[in-house]
């Protein structure tokens, strides 16, 4: 990593000011081509940007000596106007200085790899940008401040402790003193577990307000499909009319239900036809369904038998948990309602809202989200894995320790735990789990 790399840190398009970033080990040469010199750290200095003689722009330049840096080598910002021309003139004025563009993500990666911040933390950054949310924003940047990793590392440590101790009566194993029992293992380790609960909790309601869900309305054609569309995103995203089969194609639309983003997408409807624009249309409708978080099977309650949606749902591999969303029920006399089943129902009129904040609750109850439990901090799925893969190794320790069996067994699945839990900060990583996680971030960053 002595290498020098550059990338332009602010956004495509046009804009007031323009960012270009530099970071490698020396950058006094590349300092001294574009801007005449190398400014003295951590003040900004207005400049003119050059490419030999010919000057491209002008701005603001900071420089930030290793390691006092966000990646820990030097870094040279280069501030100047925002125009996608004069920006790419300036970026290629820096390559002719022997720099080489930076891959995405490069610069958090550096930053990693230089003990600036662990993995958890890096991954924040790429969440702080994507957030959807401001609860999701507000999420983000506490892991950036570290509160996930913390957890994650006074774990470790107590893992670390239990498994030093465990060990040490392996060394003792002829003495009369027992000190497994002695030291209480069974009570620490079960307080460990307590403690692991309680931070898969909020990483899973971290990993809802990152990633949302996504939930599927699909049904037969005239059910309303496309009016529930519009009653949950507020405004005519779909064609509504009596004719049937007016939707052809998949609808998406993003919405925030008490800051949980959800994708919602509306189907073409369910049913048998000549058609091959519907046909077509009933096809992507399947398979916009079988990856799904949630399908909401809408159906006329006044016209529909009970079980129509089962032969409809038939050829779907992999088909996600259904609700079966009865409309129309100003038609029947029916009020509104949740009947708990195999599948669960819910009983509404789009067209007199009746029962749509049924629905909401239903979805935010479904996927175990709670907005009055905001998370401390944003999680992946990796992170999740990751706990609960630690989680199956403690549950087996626990009973090895309850069964009494031998100490190298519940030493052996404590470090499995530790190992696991280690690699959402990065403690233990693979260069292919580095590449994976950093190749998603922007360039710039």
């Amino acid at each position: 990593m002595n290498d020098i790399i550059a990338a332009i840190a602010t956004p495509p398009g046009k804009g007031g000011v323009g960012i270009v970033r530099i970071s490698g080990s020396d950058l006094s040469n590349v300092a001294l081509k574009i801007i005449g010199k190398l400014p003295p750290p951590r003040f900004a200095h207005f400049c003119q940007f050059k490419n030999n003689d010919e000057i491209i722009d002008e701005g603001l330049a900071l420089f930030f000596k290793a390691p006092h840096s966000f990646t820990g080598e030097d870094v040279l910002e280069l501030q100047g106007h925002g125009g996608p021309v004069v920006m790419d003139q300036l970026l290629q004025a820096i390559i002719e200085c022997g720099v080489r563009i930076a891959e995405p993500g490069e610069f958090s990666k550096r930053a990693f790899m230089n003990n600036k911040l662990d993995l958890a933390q890096a991954e924040a950054i790429a969440d702080l940008i994507d957030a959807s949310s401001a609860q999701a924003a507000k999420a983000a940047f506490k892991s950036l401040q570290g509160e996930f990793s913390i957890l994650i590392n006074t774990l470790v440590a107590q893992l670390i402790h239990l498994r030093t101790y465990i060990e040490a009566s392996i060394d003792f194993v002829d003495e009369e003193i027992d000190l497994i029992a002695e030291g209480n293992i069974l009570l620490q380790l079960e307080k460990i577990q307590q403690k692991l609960n309680a931070v898969l909790q909020q990483a899973n309601q971290g990993q809802l307000l990152q990633e949302g869900m996504t939930v599927v309305i699909a049904g037969r054609p005239n059910a309303g499909k496309s009016s529930l569309l519009n009653q949950l995103t507020g405004r005519d995203s779909a064609i509504v009319t009596n004719i049937p089969g007016t939707t052809r194609d998949v609808l998406r639309e993003f919405i925030q239900i008490d800051g949980l983003p959800v994708h919602i997408i509306d189907t073409a409807g369910l049913r048998l036809s000549n058609d091959v624009v519907e046909q077509e249309g009933v096809k992507r409708a399947k398979q916009a369904i079988a990856k799904a978080d949630l399908l909401l099977y809408l159906r006329d309650i006044a016209v529909e038998k009970d079980n129509d949606w089962q032969a409809l749902l038939t050829e779907i591999e992999n088909c996600p948990p259904i609700v079966l969303v009865n409309n129309k029920i100003d038609k029947v006399k029916v009020e509104p309602a949740v009947k708990k089943g195999k599948p669960d129902e819910l009983f509404i009129s789009i067209k007199q809202q009746y029962g749509v904040k049924l629905l909401t609750d239903y979805i935010k109850q479904f996927i175990g989200y709670k907005a009055e439990q905001a998370s401390q901090f944003t999680a992946r799925r990796r992170h999740i894995d990751a706990i609960n893969r630690a989680q199956q190794s403690i549950d087996n320790a626990l009973q090895q320790l309850k069964q009494k069996k031998t100490p190298e067994l519940v030493a052996e699945d404590l470090r499995q735990a530790q190992h696991a839990l280690s690699e959402i900060t990065g403690e233990f990583s693979t260069d292919d789990l580095l590449g994976k996680i950093f190749s998603t971030f922007c360039i710039g960053k």
